[in-house]
């Protein structure tokens, strides 16, 4: 194990690769539209004939530095380089506009390396227990995991409830358009051909959170915009204890979702933003407005969720989101079975992916705070040059995604809308949580239904008769009864007994 572990350290060959692929990973993901799934998925092609340690090597650490790279932009400029990371736009980017984009993301990469060994510690210890516990979630449980995500819309824009739950449902209905994957018919397409492949949600990502805030910035033009303070960046020591318990639970909680086949970072960074919402009783600010718990529990989660994802994969050869299907090609093609079996015939193959994640974690750090001043001077470029280049990145990244220019429409669209929600205050967050969460929980639910023979009573007792099921619906109940006006009182009233 010992000896597996230092082959990533002791060959620079490949010690280099690890410090040129996060590099790379990590531009790439912080480069709107072009996501870490096609950086590794390329990556899978062009080292067809290289040795398979090497190319495992290449692969592991540009999913590492891709995933921490896609919030640098969602802090910098509003416009989330991956998925995952358009949660952290909700404090990230205020926090820029306060002048603090340098303690932004330096916090942010202490709390990404933090959450990103926890995840490995997890992999290496309690894979087994946490892969159990995948294998047994039902469509049920998919569904209702979902669902919870949905309901997070209330946590996403407390300020502007009704709004957040009329969008949420714009994005479902958005979310089902296309080809319904089930019975092969189409869905809201009104017999449009380019409907048929539905609509792609990174380009509404693109245009919602890019192009729409060029046009928020051509609207405000010639006003005065905040400071970029880029002192300080290494944060004080104290500042990282005061938020490591919410670091630590933002990490497990990121790590079990990682475990979940499919579930992925969106999900993994809601449910910690909305954890962090509901246990924090003094934010540094509100949250919406610059709150570094805000910033602090999606950054942790997502990249926890990354050594979540390793699991499943590396132990069951089941997939824990997009990059990990993509990995597990890799390892076929160079002659590996992801699963059990993995674990038993190449030992080492695990122990040099541990390895590799840890070295790329380091170098998440070096890169990401060496690189804090170049990426904090982006937003000091006259917005004359920057707007056309986030432009011109936006209109790339969206026809990149399929090779398609009715992806760039689609990215004009939802920036033209995203800049009238921003206007009249509609927030943005719900629509891409329903895009993206309305066709999987769809999924579940048919899922679900058919292992019930379409018996909906059979269904709705399933869902207090398992354990897991149980679990999982008292949440959602919960979560409903916490949106009321019954809930606040009470919670109100405890806690002025509790202070008497």
């Amino acid at each position: 194990m010992l000896e597996a572990l230092l082959i990533p350290l002791l060959d620079i060959k490949l010690l280099l690769l690890v410090v040129f692929g996060t590099l790379f990973g990590f531009i790439i993901g912080a480069l709107p539209g072009l996501s870490v799934t096609m950086a590794v998925t390329l990556l899978v092609s062009l080292t067809f004939t290289w040795d398979s340690t090497a190319a495992i090597v290449v692969m592991i650490s540009v999913f590492f530095g891709g995933v921490y790279g896609g919030s640098r932009t969602a802090i910098l400029l509003n416009i989330p380089g991956t998925a995952s990371s358009f949660v952290q736009t909700f404090d990230g980017y205020p926090l820029t506009k306060r002048g603090e984009a340098g303690r932004a993301i330096g916090i942010s990469t202490i709390v990404s390396i933090i959450g990103g060994l926890i995840g490995l510690i997890v992999l290496i210890i309690a894979s087994p227990l946490l892969t159990n516990l995948a294998l047994g979630f039902a469509p049920r449980d998919y569904f209702l995991i979902m669902l919870l995500g949905i309901l997070l819309v209330g946590s996403l824009a407390s300020d502007y409830l009704p709004k957040a739950i009329f969008v949420a449902g714009i994005g479902i209905f958005i979310g089902l358009v296309g080809i319904d994957p089930m019975s092969g018919v189409g869905r809201f397409t009104f017999g449009n051909l380019q409907l048929m492949g539905g609509i792609n949600y990174i380009a509404c990502l693109l245009g919602l959170f890019g192009l729409a805030e060029v046009l928020v910035q051509l609207h405000n033009l010639g006003r005065s915009k905040a400071d970029v303070i880029i002192k300080n960046v290494i944060p004080p020591l104290v500042t990282i204890l005061k938020y490591l318990p919410l670091t630590l639970r933002t990490a497990v909680i990121g790590v079990v979702v990682g475990a979940l086949p499919g579930a992925g970072g969106e999900i993994a960074s809601l449910l910690a933003y909305d954890h962090a919402k509901r246990t924090t009783k003094n934010p540094t600010r509100p949250f919406g407005k610059g709150a570094y718990e805000g910033l602090i529990a999606p950054e942790t989660a997502v990249m926890s969720c990354v050594g979540g994802a390793l699991i499943p994969m590396l132990t069951l050869g089941i997939p824990g989101d997009a990059v990990t299907a993509v990995l597990i090609g890799g390892l076929l093609i160079h002659g590996m079975n992801p699963g059990p079996m993995l674990l038993i015939n190449t030992p080492d193959i695990f122990w040099i992916i541990v390895s590799t994640s840890a070295i790329s974690l380091v170098f998440v750090g070096v890169w990401g705070l060496s690189g804090i001043r170049l990426f904090a001077r982006i937003i000091s470029v006259p917005k004359y040059i920057l707007l056309p280049i986030v432009t011109f990145f936006t209109v790339i990244g969206s026809y990149g995604i399929q090779n398609s220019v009715s992806d760039v429409y689609w990215m004009i669209a939802f920036g033209i809308i995203g800049y009238f929600m921003r206007i009249f205050n509609f927030p943005a967050g719900p629509l891409v949580l329903g895009i993206i969460l309305g066709p999987m929980m769809d999924n579940h639910l048919r899922r679900a239904l058919i292992s019930e023979e379409g018996n909906v009573f059979n269904f709705l007792i399933s869902l207090f008769t398992h354990p897991i099921s149980l679990v999982l619906s008292l949440i959602v109940i919960f979560t409903l009864f916490s949106q009321t006006k019954v809930y606040h009182s009470l919670k109100v009233k405890f806690s002025r007994g509790t202070a008497a």
